[in-house]
Parts: structure tokens; C-alpha cells; sequence
């Protein structure tokens, strides 16, 4: 199933050094009345803080990047600016909205949420990987669902968040503004809003250790880390090997199904002989659409622009793309469909197969792996697979030092 996935991950080490300092005041937009005690983060990090009396904030040791700038008050809306912070200090204030759904009022739903529209929701949100099967959601109440029987659509958000515990990396997760769609129709799944990350307690230095090599895990062949290698020119260098991938038309489908819907109107009436149902079957198997793949690695330039005086960089290419990561097999759980028709069973077991797709003609791409733009990737395959189970926050740096365990670790 394909997912637009709203991960943003990870920061460049050679950002490291490179911090800033960010401070402000959380008001009431309406009376300007500071608001104390206020949550206020940089979504999608592990870095936040709590306003003190006046309602002040402070965020230090920030490294240079693209952020959204979240704070949350109990009675009023999400409030968020998007910021992209170099060095020094910075001063940015929030006036959040008072909220006009009051504590009390009772959620009115068109139709009782069904029991397998949450286990649904927990499957595609948390995903099936062994990371993701090693995730809670400890707020189950707090999702919203509701399902569109015409549309075959299903969606939930959360009045506040959802927070999810992962014993696998050693993340708590907080999602607020949550947005999350899935069309079964379509094949299509997307969410996004604005997490924080709180680092959990570790029960002993061993656990500690399995964090760590888990998070480099999850890491190792992401979306963000091939990203993250086409702005440094290191695709191949990292373990990727970028392809064309060509989706058209069957030319011969067309007349395949027509001939296939008309012998199954004809068995309303009289049976079907054993070579008229063989031939239903030789038809149903006739795909829509034909898969190209080019055998020969994209350049750097079929994958990005950069701008003629270097400051900025896009990811851009034509068709789709189909993206091995040649140094670890997929998840022990993993199960997709084959691709160009391969029977299951010929799906390589030494690499990661996955595929992206571009939605708009480019989108910049910033030096520590994230897209400006987020939704303008779709991405299918083995990056569709991972969900919130290999989740990484944006001030993630892999080390060079840990050594990725296998996947039943």
C-alpha cells in the first residue's frame, strides 16, 4: 500500500556544530495574556520546554535546519510556525486561539465507530513491522475514527494526541494535530500533524545499548537516509542503487476484460464449459498496466537540481524511481506483492526494495535530508512498509559506532 509518509528524521552530523537559540512568549491571541505552563516544541525533535509564570520559553543548542515551531495550552488550538533557524539566538512569540469546543461537549459521530475500523487504524498507523509490534497506543480513547462505506475511506485524528510508547527504539511519541486517511479503494494511506519525542528510561545500560543500535537500524536505508545522500552526492557511496521505473498502460487489457466480464454475465444464464472458465482465468490474470524497469543506476543530475549559485538543492526526476539499499534484506515481516509480477517467493532477501514517486515537478530538498514539502513524495514498497515503528526524530544523529543488531533483536 502506498503512504505518504510524513517522516521527518534526521539532521546531518556536520550540523552539529552549528546551534542556535530560540526564545519567546506564549500568548492568548485574543487578551495577550501570557499563558503559563504551556507546552512549546520543535515537532518532530526531542526538543522542547514548558513556559514558565510569564510565559516564556526557551529552546537551546538547536542545530541549523527547517522546523515547525508548536506550542499546545489546555482550551486552545494547536498553535505552529514553520521557521528555518542558521546560528545565533532568535526571538519568535505564539499567540494561540482559544479553542470553541469546550471540555464537556459530547463528540457527535454519524454511526458508532466499529471495533475493526481502530484495529485497522492501529495497523496502518503503527505499521506490521517487528518494530511496530513492539508499539503502544496508550490513549485509545482519544482517536476519533470514522469510516465512509461509499468512499471505502477511513479516518481519525485525536481532540489532543495520540501518544505512542516504542519499546523498540525508546521514543515516546506524542502525535498532536493528527490527520490520518486511508483509502482502500485507492490502495493510498497518508497521516501527518506534529509530534514530539521524549526520550524513555532505559531499565539497564543493556537496554540502553539495544536502543541505540535499533534507532541506527530503523535509520540505514530510510527515505531520509537516501535523501540525505542525494544532497551530499553519496548515493552510491551509502548503499543505494537508484533506477528508473516506467508505469504505462497495457494495451492488451482493455480487450482482456471485456472478453472476461462477458463470459461472467453469460454464467448468470447457461454454465460455462471448462475452456470458457479457463479462459476467465487466463484473463483475470492480464494486468492494467505494464512495469519498465531500467536496469542501468540513475546519475546524480536525473535526481536532483541545484540551483546556479549552490545554495539550494531539489529532488527531481522523471517516471518513478525504484530505490535498492543494497546493505540489509527487509524485515523478517515484510510481505508485499512482487514486483513485474514475480511470484512472492522471488523477492530478494538481501536488499530493500522500495519506490517514490513525485507529485509536483521538484521539491526542495534541505541539507539534513527533509523535504520542504513533504506530501510531494508518495512513497510504496519497502518505505510504504515502514510506519511508526522505525519513526526517528528530526535531531537524530546515527552513530558511526553502533552496530545495527538484526531485526528479532
Amino acid at each position: 500500500m502506498r503512504a505518504a509518509l510524513v517522516l521527518f528524521l534526521l539532521l546531518l552530523p556536520g550540523l552539529a556544530a552549528a546551534q542556535a537559540t530560540l526564545t519567546g512568549t506564549v500568548r492568548d491571541s485574543l487578551t495577550q495574556q501570557p499563558l503559563p505552563f504551556a507546552s512549546v516544541f520543535l515537532a518532530n525533535t526531542t526538543r522542547g520546554a514548558t513556559t514558565d509564570a510569564q510565559g516564556h520559553y526557551s529552546l537551546t543548542g538547536i542545530p541549523a535546519g527547517h522546523y515547525d515551531l508548536t506550542a499546545t495550552y489546555l482550551g486552545y488550538q494547536l498553535g505552529q510556525r514553520p521557521l528555518t533557524i542558521a546560528t545565533g539566538s532568535s526571538i519568535v512569540n505564539l499567540n494561540l486561539v482559544p479553542s470553541t469546543q469546550q471540555l464537556a461537549e459530547v463528540v457527535v459521530r454519524p454511526r458508532p465507530p466499529h471495533p475493526g475500523d481502530y484495529q485497522r487504524f492501529v495497523e496502518l498507523f503503527l505499521g506490521r513491522s517487528t518494530f511496530s509490534q513492539q508499539c503502544r497506543i496508550r490513549n485509545p480513547k482519544d482517536v476519533l475514527l470514522d469510516y465512509d462505506p461509499h468512499a471505502k475511506e477511513l479516518t481519525a485524528s485525536a481532540y489532543k494526541f495520540v501518544q505512542v510508547d516504542n519499546q523498540a527504539l525508546g521514543y515516546r511519541i506524542k502525535y498532536y494535530g493528527l490527520r490520518f486517511q486511508v483509502n482502500f479503494e485507492e490502495q493510498v494511506v497518508s497521516f501527518y500533524g506534529q509530534p514530539v519525542f521524549e526520550e524513555m528510561t532505559p531499565r539497564n545500560t543493556r537496554q540502553r545499548q539495544r536502543w541505540e543500535a535499533n534507532r541506527v537500524l530503523a535509520y540505514r536505508g530510510s527515505l531520509t537516509h537516501f535523501l540525505r545522500s542525494v544532497y551530499n552526492n553519496q548515493v552510491e557511496a551509502e548503499g543505494f542503487l537508484p533506477r528508473k521505473l516506467r508505469i504505462v498502460p497495457n494495451p492488451q487489457f482493455a480487450r482482456a476484460d471485456s472478453l472476461r466480464r462477458q463470459l461472467l454475465r453469460a454464467r448468470r444464464h447457461v454454465a460455462l464449459s471448462r475452456a470458457e472458465m479457463d479462459s476467465v482465468g487466463t484473463w483475470a490474470k492480464v494486468p492494467n498496466s505494464l512495469v519498465m524497469l531500467y536496469l542501468a543506476p540513475r546519475p546524480i543530475d536525473s535526481l536532483r537540481r541545484v540551483s546556479a549559485d549552490g545554495a539550494r538543492t531539489f529532488l527531481r526526476f522523471t517516471d518513478q524511481l525504484q530505490v535498492s539499499y543494497l546493505r540489509r534484506g527487509p524485515d523478517p515481516l515484510y510481505r508485499t506483492t512482487a514486483p513485474l509480477g514475480a511470484p512472492a517467493a522471488a523477492l530478494p532477501t538481501d536488499r530493500q526494495i522500495s519506490q517514490l514517486l513525485l507529485t509536483t515537478r521538484e521539491v526542495e530538498l534541505l541539507p539534513n535530508g527533509q523535504l520542504v514539502n513533504p506530501l510531494a513524495v508518495f512513497t510504496d514498497e519497502y518505505w510504504g512498509f515502514e510506519k511508526m515503528g522505525e519513526f526517528l526524530p528530526l535531531d537524530y544523529q546515527p552513530s558511526t559506532a553502533s552496530t545495527p543488531p538484526t531485526h528479532d533483536n
